[in-house]
């Protein structure tokens, strides 16, 4: 398969999961699970596609198997146990260290199978796709060093001392989510639209569009050091998984119920929505940040050492 077919492939299903989570929109709560099977089966798609031409080893399949065994895992001992989130920091982790498509595979599968445990419902879909998203630019945005045969560990140790506690080259996302956000204050300011508070939908639109700006800027030349994966999975889970779902408790309140979305109801309930949701996106934040600050680094290197021993190379 040609680099312009997987590329293709690997984008296919951003495309196609919010045309999904669209119709169910409009068909209502009650199809809830059939639009999360349908999510799934979407993002299963690009690994249909990028194996059809080449041999699916076993071991392969068992990997993601236990990869999305120890992120349900995870997700379950923090929500009854663990004042952490096991389950969010394993997304980014997977995604790290196996690339952008396992990424949102583990991310989606992961989360539809922890939702049987928690509940299934309407939100279902949306926090599939707010995890594989996660897992799939947890893929994109970081340099991998891909150790060889003959050095193995010691490629990717060394890479790791190079760049370890290295906050230079974050410099450039975390600059633009403080510039951007600073724009956002200076927004409310001069037109608030009714806000009381910048605290609110502008903290995530703002720091989204900075986030963005900043993964293009050090696009693929993010390394893998302690620093830079925690502040990483903090903002990352503050502006997308916080904004999405804050966005899907907005539509299946106001838009299922009636209210349409461009109605007054569906902003003011928007307004609610994230100012309310802010602390728990915070909380959420802190706990996968404090997680990948501490067991980061070790988790990565033993997937490392996985790869090396099975083959497992990032495509």
């Amino acid at each position: 398969m040609t680099g312009g077919e997987r590329t293709w492939t690997i984008y296919l299903p951003l495309l196609l999961i919010p045309i999904t989570i669209g119709l169910g929109i409009y068909l209502g709560d009650r199809y809830y699970l059939w639009i999360s099977l349908g999510v799934l089966a979407e993002t299963m798609l690009p690994f249909v596609l990028l194996y059809e031409k080449r041999h699916i080893r076993a071991r392969e399949v068992a990997m993601i198997a236990i990869l999305c065994a120890l992120t349900v895992m995870g997700n379950l001992l923090s929500v009854s146990i663990l004042p952490v989130q096991m389950g969010t920091a394993m997304v980014i982790v997977s995604g790290i260290a196996f690339g952008p498509e396992t990424g949102f595979l583990v991310g989606a599968l992961s989360r539809l199978l922890v939702n049987f445990f928690l509940g299934q419902g309407a939100w279902t879909p949306w926090q599939m796709f707010a995890w594989g998203l996660i897992g799939f630019l947890s893929g994109l945005a970081f340099n991998k060093v891909i150790p060889s045969k003959k050095d193995g560990m010691k490629t990717w140790r060394e890479e790791n001392r190079i760049n370890s506690r290295s906050f230079q080259l974050m410099m450039g996302p975390v600059v633009a989510v403080a510039v951007t956000l600073v724009v956002g204050y200076i927004s409310y300011l001069i037109m608030p639209l009714g806000d009381k508070s910048f605290l609110g939908w502008r903290v995530y639109a703002f720091g989204l569009i900075g986030l963005v700006i900043g993964a293009i800027l050090q696009r693929k030349r993010l390394p893998v050091d302690t620093v830079t994966v925690t502040i990483y999975t903090f903002f990352v889970v503050l502006l997308i998984y916080g904004g999405i779902m804050n966005l899907s408790t907005v539509v299946t309140t106001s838009t299922v119920s009636g209210g349409g979305i461009a109605s007054r109801e569906f902003w003011d309930s928007a307004r609610v929505y994230y100012i309310s949701g802010l602390p728990y996106d915070l909380w959420h934040a802190f706990r996968a940040a404090f997680v990948i600050f501490l067991f980061g680094n070790v988790v990565l290197g033993k997937l490392e050492r996985i790869k090396i021993k099975y083959g497992f190379y990032r495509r």
